[in-house]
């Protein structure tokens, strides 16, 4: 089931789009976002991506990185690369997550949070 957010999430809309387009220019695969809405006191949203080894993880993280700094979009987590297939950027209004295919398997965080709405880049 998708939905679009709602008309007074536009900041919210523009911000996840461009956090979306920036994994996407570095091939982030199986993109999707979870959005809460008044289900999570901790954020708006989820956005969950694959990438296809550390080297692609740390790609993808440092675009976004970039880009949400270029677009002046605060985030809160500074934690440097670690190997190990998951990694994690707050941006306060929503949350990156980059997994390996392996650990996103693992985590499974769409079925942990089965009560989101489940969004595509599209969708914004």
């Amino acid at each position: 089931m998708s939905t679009v957010l709602p008309e007074t999430k536009s900041e919210l809309r523009k911000n996840l789009h461009i956090a979306c387009e920036a994994l996407l220019d570095k091939k982030a695969e199986d993109l999707k976002l979870l959005y809460f809405g008044d289900k999570s006191p901790l954020t708006d949203c989820f956005i969950i991506a694959t990438g296809t080894s550390d080297p692609h993880l740390k790609a993808l993280r440092n675009n976004l990185e970039a880009e949400l700094k270029q677009n002046k979009i605060e985030t809160l987590s500074k934690d440097r690369f670690h190997p190990g297939g998951w990694l994690i950027l707050d941006a306060i209004d929503f949350v990156v997550h980059l997994f390996s295919k392996e650990q996103r398997d693992n985590y499974a965080l769409e079925h942990l949070w089965k009560d989101a709405e489940q969004l595509t880049p599209e969708d914004l």
